[in-house]
């Protein structure tokens, strides 16, 4: 028997009926899905110390589960001695079992851990059903270790679903168990 993350498992089971009762689809292959989730953390002190970046992959690798890759400038600005080329920061994209469990431990641990937190935006949509929201500390990811942080910094996490308006992924989003701030229901 393989291995299936607990949040996929709840999507199958719990999430597609709730959303095809609600939204009238007439077939499963409507109903909206989270095809991706990216991860991208800026890094700016890493003009003045590349040890700051090797330091900032580290940590994006260690709370994704997957190999971190830098982004690097791709024009040089002499104001803020920036060269074409240095690494000024980090990304992830997660994808199937690695999304849903990175998901799971986002709603469950991560968040929870957040210093006054009195839930999430339901504003952060594009449009387009996609869902962007920014973190301040890494620290709230138990994978990273207080002692060996260096710079406390933050990143962008966007979950990209299929669905085809705000309403649609802002319904898939509450039934996966993001904690929104204005709870309508």
């Amino acid at each position: 028997m393989s291995y299936s993350p607990r949040l996929k498992d709840k999507y199958r089971a719990e999430i597609v009926p709730a959303l095809m009762e609600k939204f009238q689809y007439s077939t499963i292959m409507q109903v909206p899905k989270i095809v991706k989730v990216c991860l991208n953390q800026g890094i700016g002190a890493a003009i003045a110390d590349k040890k700051v970046a090797d330091n900032a992959i580290g940590e994006m690798t260690l709370i994704a589960g997957q190999k971190a890759v830098p982004t690097k400038a791709r024009k040089s600005i002499s104001n803020f001695k920036l060269r074409d080329g240095m690494v000024i920061g980090s990304r992830v994209t997660l994808r199937n079992d690695q999304m849903f469990e990175f998901l799971d431990r986002l709603i469950t641990v991560a968040l929870p851990r957040v210093r006054d937190f009195r839930g999430i935006n339901d504003k952060s949509f594009d449009g387009r059903g996609n869902y962007t929201m920014g973190i301040t500390e890494q620290i709230i990811f138990p994978e990273i270790e207080l002692d060996k942080v260096s710079k406390i910094t933050g990143m962008d996490i966007t979950i990209v679903t299929t669905a085809n308006t705000d309403a649609e992924a802002l319904e898939l989003l509450k039934l996966v168990g993001m904690p929104f701030k204005n709870q309508r229901n």
